[in-house]
């Protein structure tokens, strides 16, 4: 795919295609890293940490903290 480098205000941009972007699993308003490897400008997803909130929303929004798991009877050489 080639893109060309367009002024947008006081920068440049570059515009990808939708499906250029999903193929690459980058959404809208994803946080991107640019780097410059070996003279090539290399984007990838940023990491993004998520609260515990948005992290229970991915389990129906209920997060069991309080609960006592039951693992079973102690074996080998566990003690308890």
């Amino acid at each position: 795919m080639q893109v060309q480098l367009k002024n947008w205000g006081n920068s440049q941009g570059i515009r990808f295609s939708k499906e250029f972007l999903k193929s690459a699993g980058i959404g809208p308003n994803d946080t991107l890293t640019a780097q410059i490897v070996d003279g090539k400008i290399v984007l990838s997803r940023a990491f993004v940490h998520r609260t515990l909130q948005e992290r229970a929303e991915a389990y129906g929004g209920e997060l069991h903290l309080s609960e006592e798991l039951d693992w079973g009877e102690p074996k080998g050489n566990e003690v308890w």
